[in-house]
């Protein structure tokens, strides 16, 4: 059994490969294009199951609260510059500056979320009332998976 944060934690390695990945790539390759869409999709993914399971227990602790306020901010400020880049030429150069402030900005919020925010967490929820919640994270984001252009139309149309 997967719990949380062995699940989180993987889902953010796989992310930090791909961001090196697409640093590695030049242009509009096929190497960015796929190591691209790969990241989008499954950060996108993984960021609405974070909240929903894992977030959402640990802003039911008082101690919690500021904590997963502060990292569901971060996921807000970190689709905004994703949106930005799924809409831009990745041949410009301004796709690599924006890209390279989402690489910063999001290997700072893993970083936080693993060291800080999972050790707030263990210290606010017992073990016993997160069990299960791994496999709750894995399949929320599978049904997320689905929902990806559905939850775009809907922000265009706000």
């Amino acid at each position: 059994m997967t719990d949380i944060y062995s699940a989180i934690k993987s889902d953010h390695d796989r992310h930090r490969e791909l961001l090196e990945a697409i640093s590695d790539t030049s242009g509009a390759s096929e190497d960015r294009k796929t190591a691209w869409e790969e990241f989008y999709r499954d950060v996108k993914t993984h960021a609405a199951a974070e909240e929903e399971t894992f977030y959402s227990k640990l802003i039911s602790k008082t101690w919690g609260q500021d904590s997963a306020r502060h990292s569901v901010h971060e996921h807000q400020q970190l689709d905004d510059l994703m949106e930005e880049l799924n809409e831009m030429d990745m041949s410009s150069p301004g796709w690599l500056t924006k890209f390279k402030t989402l690489r910063h900005d999001y290997e700072h919020h893993i970083d936080e979320e693993e060291d800080e925010v999972f050790s707030r967490a263990k210290e606010v929820i017992p073990d016993s009332e997160i069990k299960g919640y791994g496999e709750r994270f894995l399949k929320r984001k599978e049904e997320e998976a689905g929902l990806i252009e559905e939850k775009k139309e809907d922000a265009l149309e706000d």
